[in-house]
């Protein structure tokens, strides 16, 4: 239950952050790339429902599965669901569902004709998410899921982050640095310590100018130093947020490993798919165009017989 309610409140700011940015912090530079090849995936996947479908899509997000779903078939009536407790608002013509999870749905048995999930399946308890999944879906129905790869660049990309945002928060102390300094204030000593002032450029030297380390020493810099004439408690719950939002991002990363964790034991994975009533009818590796370094794979899967 504690394991749920962190993934809830990581995933919650995440969405929160980043409704109306395409990637955010999680997705490297080359998000739009990425966020391209997926999207040609689900018109591919779309070809696959029947005429005026019911469709679920597990860990929704933003709804950009159900948005590129309806692009191409907009007679589908989609439905999505996610843990996270806020949402962006839905596409047009969907509905969400926010603190849902999915080894728990709140729906009748054979009630769609076709489950998707892209990067959401993984991060549940495989067996229980299954099971739902099956219970919920028409027994002709299809289940697509496109899947994290352990040996792609999302991931890489994020572990990469989790050391930055460390850096800052654990071994250089931003945070607590900046909080003892607030102290001072009460000596007339308002000079900011050289520690925060050289940190974004440290940060940036060491991660690079646009890393995460180089955002929270920036953050951390900026708050004292237009916090000059505030209040210190003022400041002080300031400095606070960015390390909640800090820990958040680390909580969110960790998820996103152990989502990748598991579906790189492709025997553990597929036997937990079976124990729910799902098998798997096929899965291939999702790149970026011109790209041989796959980031996702696509697997379909249906009611096992």
């Amino acid at each position: 239950m504690v394991k749920r309610q962190t993934h809830s409140r990581s995933w919650g700011d995440f969405w929160a952050a980043n409704a109306a940015s395409g990637g955010g912090g999680c997705l490297p530079s080359a998000w739009q790339a990425i966020d391209a090849a997926q999207r040609k995936v689900w018109k591919r996947a779309a070809q696959h429902l029947p005429r005026k479908a019911r469709m679920l899509d597990l860990a929704t997000g933003d709804g950009r599965v159900m948005a590129a779903i309806l692009a191409e078939r907009p007679d589908v009536k989609a439905t999505g669901v996610d843990l996270a407790p806020v949402l962006p608002p839905p596409p047009t013509g969907t509905k969400v569902r926010a603190g849902v999870a999915m080894e728990d749905l709140p729906f009748h048995d054979n009630s769609y004709a076709a489950v998707t999930s892209q990067f959401g399946f993984e991060y549940g308890q495989a067996d229980r998410v299954a099971a739902e999944t099956a219970r919920v879906l028409q027994p002709d129905g299809k289940v697509f899921l496109l899947t994290h790869r352990i040996d792609g660049p999302i991931l890489a990309h994020n572990l990469a982050r989790r050391r930055q945002i460390i850096w800052a928060i654990e071994e250089e102390d931003l945070i607590g640095v900046a909080k003892r300094s607030l102290a001072l204030r009460s000596s007339n000593l308002t000079a900011l310590p050289q520690k925060i002032l050289q940190a974004p450029e440290q940060g940036a030297r060491r991660f690079g100018p646009r890393s995460a380390a180089w955002e929270i020493a920036e953050a951390v810099r900026q708050t004292m130093d237009l916090g000059r004439t505030d209040k210190p408690s003022s400041v002080a719950h300031l400095l606070d947020t960015i390390r909640e939002k800090a820990r958040n991002e680390l909580g969110r990363i960790a998820s996103l490993d152990a989502a990748c964790q598991t579906t790189a034991n492709t025997r553990q994975f597929e036997d937990d798919l079976a124990k729910g009533g799902l098998e798997q009818v096929s899965i291939k590796p999702v790149s970026e165009d011109g790209s041989g370094v796959p980031f996702a794979d696509f697997r379909i899967l249906r009611i096992l017989n």
